[in-house]
């Protein structure tokens, strides 16, 4: 019987963003993670915080560590594995499947000039990523 790989569960806005101060900070309680989204987000109370990393850990999304009073929670997927699992979702509900029109969506309106140099830079530099 084969087994199936599960996938990372789906984030909501606020939970990736609240998982993209995890995977900058590493495994952390729910005050480190408070005080580190003050700065971004002056409103966010430590309740709601705390609140979304509950809700966070029983989909799946984080894990915690309860063997120290304050619980360590940790992403339960690493950062580029979770945005691959989106991306594809992405590329598969609005690009129809297609990497090539989600590139060019994104290189028309959504590059910077640097970013575009960065691209280049990387093309020119990678030559198996291309297809000439």
């Amino acid at each position: 019987m084969s087994r199936k790989i599960a996938k990372p569960p789906k984030p909501t806005a606020a939970e990736l963003d609240l998982l993209r101060t995890i995977w900058r900070l590493g495994p952390s309680t729910v005050k480190d993670v408070h005080q580190a989204r003050l700065a971004e987000r002056p409103d966010a109370t430590y309740a709601t915080v705390l609140r979304l990393m509950q809700v966070m850990h029983g989909k799946g999304l984080l894990t915690r560590d309860e063997s120290q009073r304050s619980h360590v929670y940790a992403a339960a997927h690493a950062q580029d594995a979770l945005q691959t699992n989106l991306l594809r979702e992405l590329i598969q509900k609005a690009f129809s499947g297609s990497g090539k029109a989600l590139v060019m969506a994104a290189l028309s309106e959504h590059v910077t000039a640097k970013e575009r140099q960065e691209i280049q830079r990387f093309l020119k530099d990678n030559p198996e990523h291309r297809d000439d």
